[in-house]
Formats: C-alpha cells, structure tokens, sequence
C-alpha cells in the first residue's frame, strides 16, 4: 500500500518502489530508502508516495496505476534500492517540460538491474527486461522513469495491463524488481514518446547486496556533482560553430552570471541589443563598419548561447522565455539583413536581402510545421490510428529506408554527424557566415551564400521530414 510523504506544492509526484529486500541495505545516511527519500526532499516534487511489499509484481504495478489515475500533474516512478547522484535524479524530475523521460546511461552492456534500451534521436524506441529483447540496443536504463501530465492515462492503463500478464504468468520470471523496466517496456511499446536523459559522467545503480551498495555509494564521491552541472549547461545536440567557437568559452559565464543575479531573459535582451547595435554598423557600409558588425554580431551570438545555458544551469524555463529567445533569434537577424542592405546601397541589393528571407522563413516553416504536427499526433494518441504493440512479443529491429535511413547511418559516425549538423545551417552557421562574409566582402556576397547555403539546408530538411512522416 502506498504511503504518502507530503512536500511542499510543486507539479511532479514521486512513485517510490520499496518493494525489494535491497531497499534496507545499510549505508551513511540510514538505509537505502533513507538515503533516497533525503535526495528526493531536496528536489521540487510534490509528494513522495512509498510503495512497500504486499502482493508481488502484480500488487506493485497496480499501486503505480492507481496513483497514475489521481495525479494531476507529472508522475516519476523509482526504485529504493538505486543507488544515484541527486544530480542524476534531477535530470529528469527538476527539468521544467515535466515530461515523459527515463534515465539512461550510453554504455550498452546490460546486466539484469541494468535493462537494454535502443536510443535514436534523442527518444527510446526500444526498451528491454528479462522477458523482452532489444536487437541493436546502445544503451542501458538505470531505474528512473518519468510519465508526464498527458501520459498519465497510458501509463495506468500500462501498469494494469501489465499487472494482468504478471499475475497470469506470462510474463515468464520476472519480479518485483523489474516493475519499473516493465513500465518503460510498456511506454514504448505503445508508441508514447519517451525521452532519453542521458547520465553523461554520475551515477545511477541499482543493488542488490551490500558490497554492491557500498560500493556504489563509494563511486558517487568520484565525480563533482556541481561541475557536471556546469557542463550539462552547455547544449548536448548544438551545432559545430555553436559546440567549439561560443560554448567552449562562454560556460565560463554563467557562473558570474548566477552571481550577478542575472536572469535568462536579461541575458536574451542584452543579446537582441548587441545584435541591434550589429545591424547599425553594418549600415555604416564601410570596412570599419562590417568588421565591427561582425564582432558585435559573434558577441550577440555567444550571449543567445548563454541565455540557455543559464536557463539549463539554474533550471528556470518559462514559455514566456522561450518563446522571447525565438522571437529574439529572428529579430536578430533580419535586422542585420535589413543593415547590411543599407549599408551597401542600390534596389538591387533588397532583392537578395528579401529572397534571404523568405528561405528562412521557409526553413523555419519546415521544422515548426512539422513539430507541430508531431504534437498534435501525440496529442490525439498514436493508439488511435495503429495497433497497439503487444507486450508478449519480442522488438523487432528496424531499419529506416532512404533519406532518414541515411541520416541516422550518419548520427553513428562522428564525422559525419558533423557533417550533417552543419549542411542544415543552424543559427550559429548563419551567424558565423554572416560575420565572415561581411567583413570580409560585401552584402551581396553575404546574401548569395545565405541562399545558396540555405536552399540546400531548406531540401535536406524537407526531404528528412517527408521520410519521418511516411515512416
């Protein structure tokens, strides 16, 4: 029966799994579960309710259901007897979308507390136990799952359909210990999306004896928690300009940007006033003025970086900032166009400076668009428009044909993930290819390689788009 520990009004409840005998082990802070449920007091969570013994898998699985039914905001199930950096928790339970996620470690060797899982762009699309197998999997879950406000519903249905199969023994041998890895083998199988936050350097364990205890516990003081936070600031799946020439250098900042009080938002402002002071120098249409656009342009650049990154490192998102920082991008840069214009002079140069923006606009058109309609799917529920996968039947490796086979051939080589990173011409690029061409050339020079660069961004984008969509 679940037992509930109430904490302060946040969106996010906390399913505790104290059901195996690992959960008493003995370590500094108490027992396992004492050590947990003090990580777990520290983080912004509503309530944490234990799940103790009392009826096997089944009996575990429907508590997880039941309290799924009631919640009304996100619901994080783990396990007692992890063993866990706070920092690894909070990866999934501080971060602001209060998402559907589970924590993962990209080290592919499975072990039975560590299940297989198969990640592609950034989501789970395969996830394993002892009953169910995983072809190709490349990395490991590590007992922290997460089912946000929207898949509240499928997770209790999940749990309950799951508890069914357990109890008639067709699930095979599994147990109590897995109820957690059955949940997210569930999750995926139903076509929920599922992210995956990676553990980068912690830690995150499940044990089973008091060796294995204490000597996770002993790993944990391996590792410096607050410069991983710093790290993990820095944006895992940004561009090449962005990644070697801003956020290898700009990290530095947000630190003396925590101190100064400063917030996401400021720094946004500060950004959009750099890149406005940009666009009037490039006006000036002199040699002098383009370099100096330039430069203000790079630094306007590494603040829009910093803004996320001290978002990411203090965890204080809004809509409002979000939306504010694209906003912000966009504004940013017809504005320059609109200075460069100026600054070279003549009707023609408006041309170019308008067809520039059209295919961005274009280009932005694809992506929203299409995440849009990702949304709306999701919303709708994927289970409506094709069968539910079965729970008893093995995964199947799947290959993606064409356009998006290749695209995440090329995710697996690291050169070529570059490579493909770069052709799509990603904000730093542009902003990069903007400074470079303008200070070293002219305006018409800066407009004709943003169209021939962003047309052929603007194909490849259509072109994977249309391959996930019929995929």
């Amino acid at each position: 029966m679940p037992d509930s520990l109430i904490r302060e009004s946040t969106t996010t409840s906390v399913v505790l799994l104290a059901t195996t005998p690992a959960c008493r082990l003995s370590c500094a802070d108490g027992t396992l579960l004492d050590r947990i449920s003090d990580q777990l007091a520290v983080l912004p969570i509503r309530d944490v309710q234990v799940v103790t013994p009392g009826g096997g898998l089944g009996a575990d699985l429907r508590g997880v259901a039941k309290i799924a039914r009631t919640s009304t905001g996100a619901v994080a199930v783990l396990p007692a007897d992890l063993v866990a950096h706070t920092e690894a928790i909070a990866l999934l339970l501080e971060h602001p979308a209060r998402d559907t996620g589970a924590l993962i470690s990209h080290d592919p060797a499975a072990a039975p507390m560590r299940p297989p899982v198969r990640v592609e762009g950034g989501r789970i699309v395969a996830a394993g136990s002892s009953f169910h197998l995983v072809p190709e999997a490349n990395a490991t879950f590590r007992g922290v799952l997460q089912a946000g406000e929207a898949d509240l519903a499928s997770l209790a249905d999940i749990a309950e359909e799951l508890a069914e199969l357990a109890d008639t023994g067709r699930l095979g041998p599994v147990t109590a210990v897995e109820a957690v890895d059955l949940l997210l083998v569930g999750l995926v199988r139903s076509g929920v999306p599922v992210r995956a936050a990676g553990l980068g350097p912690l830690h995150a364990d499940r044990v089973t004896g008091q060796n294995a205890a204490d000597s996770a516990v002993t790993r944990l003081a391996d590792v410096d928690e607050a410069k991983v936070r710093l790290d993990t600031s820095v944006k895992e799946d940004d561009g090449f300009f962005a990644t070697f020439l801003v956020s290898s250098w700009s990290r530095y900042l947000v630190k003396p940007a925590v101190r100064l009080k400063l917030t996401p938002n400021t720094v946004t402002g500060i950004s959009a006033g750099l890149a406005l002071l940009s666009a009037v120098w490039f006006s000036a249409g002199t040699p002098l003025g383009r370099l100096s656009g330039a430069l203000l342009l790079y630094l306007s650049f590494a603040l829009d970086c910093l803004d996320g990154q001290l978002a990411r490192y203090t965890r204080s998102f809004s809509p409002l900032g979000a939306w504010a920082d694209g906003m912000s991008d966009r504004f940013k840069e017809y504005a320059v166009y609109v200075g460069l214009a100026f600054g070279f002079g003549g009707y023609d140069i408006w041309y170019l400076a308008v067809a520039a923006m059209i295919v961005q606009v274009v280009r932005h058109a694809i992506d929203y668009t299409y995440a849009g309609a990702v949304t709306d799917a999701a919303r709708i529920g994927a289970m409506w428009g094709r069968p539910a996968r079965s729970l008893l039947e093995s995964e199947d490796a799947r290959r993606a044909p064409g356009v998006l086979g290749l695209a995440q051939l090329m995710e697996r080589d690291t050169i070529a993930r570059w490579i493909k990173k770069i052709i799509v011409l990603p904000i730093g690029e542009r902003m990069a290819l903007i400074a470079v061409t303008a200070a070293g050339w002219n305006a018409r020079v800066t407009f004709l390689a943003l169209l021939c660069w962003g047309g052929v961004a603007a194909l490849y984008q259509l072109a994977g788009r249309i391959a996930r969509s019929a995929r």
